[in-house]
Parts: C-alpha cells; structure tokens; sequence
C-alpha cells in the first residue's frame, strides 16, 4: 500500500512575459514598496500587502510573482498590479 504524504503548498512562483520593456526608472517613482538598485540586482523588487506576494520586475518585461500559497492570490495580485 502506498503512503499517503500531507502535501502543503508554501509557495507559488508564477511567470509572465508581457512581450514590452518596462520602464523600471520611472515605475520607482511610481509605486510604493518598491527596491530597485540596478548595480546589485537587474530587477525592480515590488512588495504587495494584501495579498502578501513580492514582484520582480525586469525591464525585459518579465515578471515574477512569489510568496502566494494559492492560484487565486498570484492573478489578484497580478490584477491588482496591472491596475497601478
């Protein structure tokens, strides 16, 4: 018989490629919460509340999302952060 494991999830890492560059510079300026220092990291770090989900943004225009536990709070967020 197999054994049965208790799954949790702790966090999603979702991706997106909008297929424009971002222009990171003036997004600083812009949203709050965010950390951007080019010369240590190539990615504008965005951090959301609610829900509790951190964004990195490339000027490429990827971005990820990570921290959500569930689906639905990786597309409010995203949602939430094409809104601003």
């Amino acid at each position: 018989m197999a054994k049965k494991f208790d799954i949790k999830v702790e966090n999603i890492v979702a991706s997106v490629a909008l297929g424009i560059r971002i222009p990171l510079e003036s997004l600083v300026h812009h949203l709050e919460g965010t950390e951007y220092e080019p010369e240590q990291f190539p990615g504008l770090v965005y951090r959301m509340k609610d829900p509790k989900v951190a964004f990195l943004l490339f000027s490429s225009g990827k971005i990820v999302c990570t921290g959500a536990r569930k689906v639905e709070d990786v597309e409010f967020a995203v949602k939430a952060l094409s809104k601003k």
